[in-house]
């Protein structure tokens, strides 16, 4: 928002002139406020308070902040790149977030957002779907500072830096969020046994990954997520997941969703320790994916051409259905009852994105024989495409929680 020159007074001699301001910039500050949840300084109407994650897209095409040139994309999701089908559609919807006068959601401004995080840090750490939402992120940046480069210091996996702007945004990997690490079962310290046995994977729950364990000072803000990593296909019952606490593993071993709740509760408890409290804390919700007829090793698919309707969301997710893609949801009701009570915010970013099976990958991964070993990716996100209205929130919750 547009401030006044402090070294303008205004003059005496036109109080109309200074009641027309005066009303312009209240009638503006309340606008947005109906745009922008949270705090009391900010409360909407009665029964129209504006929630940004819950809403329905419309076709409003938009055109991307960004093509397949950007110099941050990752190559499976730069679907432009890739050839991928359908592109156009994928960009031709809007988010209309309820309780907001029916306007669709207002897109990033890369300048005035860098402009206003000056001299500031964002960091992501989490598995590839917050990584997806970097990169969404840095090429959406990079519209206003043509001379961003590559930055990987303090130990992060990808990231971008500003230098119009001084503005470093970067991605620390760590899908467990919690150290973890290969034990072969001829090294093995615990009983565990059985046919095919290969050995464990460790998972310190009381200490987290290297990846990010000196960084909790270096950001101002960090949007944290874990949960993708969490089941049989990233780690079967030939390499398990072993819980050890205090370097001795926990007795009775615990199944792999309940050593989640305890890493969970544990890193929770080191980010409110370590993390100033000036820090902006996020805790981004579980991306859905979107298989049908099978998991990803079963010929699972996502050759859509028009999101889900509302009436598709519980068939697709309710876990109480036990289809292929019910991880989300019962991955998000342990993060939100790990989260409560403390300062960490919630982007809730599950439902908005449950419509849009038709915005991944799928087969055009950019690499010749992918599909056949990995089968179709129906869990990442095309670029351009959702994450860019993710970006859009996210700004939105930054500028507000920052009173900027």
């Amino acid at each position: 928002m547009r401030t006044r020159d402090p070294q303008r007074a205004l003059k005496p001699s036109r109080p109309s002139a200074i009641i027309a301001i005066l009303f312009s910039s209240f009638a503006l500050l309340y606008a947005t406020s109906l745009l922008l949840p949270g705090s009391p300084s900010s409360s909407p109407l009665p029964n129209h308070s504006c929630d940004l994650f819950s809403g329905q897209w419309i076709t409003a095409p938009r055109p991307a902040l960004y093509d397949a040139s950007c110099p941050f994309h990752r190559n499976a999701w730069n679907c432009h790149r890739n050839g991928r089908d359908g592109m156009p559609s994928i960009n031709a919807w809007a988010w209309v977030p309820d309780g907001c006068g029916g306007s669709s959601l207002p897109r990033i401004d890369p300048a005035a957002f860098l402009e206003s995080m000056r001299g500031r840090r964002i960091g992501f750490v989490g598995d590839s779907l917050n990584e997806n939402f970097l990169v969404a992120f840095l090429c959406a940046l990079r519209a206003a500072d043509a001379g961003a480069r590559k930055w990987k210091r303090k130990g992060a996996w990808r990231g971008g830096y500003f230098p119009k702007f001084d503005v470093t945004v970067a991605y620390h990997r760590a899908v467990l969020l919690a150290r973890y690490r290969w034990q072969p079962v001829e090294n093995s310290s615990t009983t565990l046994s059985g046919d095919g046995l290969k050995g464990i994977h460790i998972v310190d729950v009381d200490v987290p990954a290297d990846d990010w364990i000196n960084v909790t000072k270096f950001y101002d803000v960090l949007v944290f997520n874990t949960g993708h990593w969490w089941g049989p296909d990233k780690f079967p019952k030939e390499t398990p997941l072993v819980f050890f606490k205090e370097g001795k593993p926990i007795v009775p071993a615990l199944g792999i969703r309940d050593g989640l709740k305890v890493v969970l509760k544990s890193m929770i408890s080191y980010i409110e320790k370590e993390v100033p409290k000036t820090t902006l804390k996020y805790w981004r919700s579980q991306s859905p994916r979107h298989f049908h007829g099978g998991e990803w090793d079963q010929n699972g698919s996502c050759l859509f051409t028009n999101p889900l309707s509302a009436g598709e969301l519980d068939l697709w997710f309710d876990p109480s259905n036990r289809g292929v893609n019910k991880e989300a949801r019962e991955v998000n009701s342990l993060i939100k009852e790990a989260i409560d009570g403390s300062d960490i915010r919630l982007l809730n970013l599950t439902q908005m994105s449950e419509f849009r099976a038709d915005a991944h990958p799928a087969i055009w991964l950019g690499k010749k024989g992918a599909v056949e070993i990995w089968g179709q990716d129906c869990m990442h996100w095309c670029l351009p495409g959702v994450p860019d209205t993710w970006v859009d929130i996210l700004v939105a919750k930054i500028k507000h929680d920052f009173g900027t």
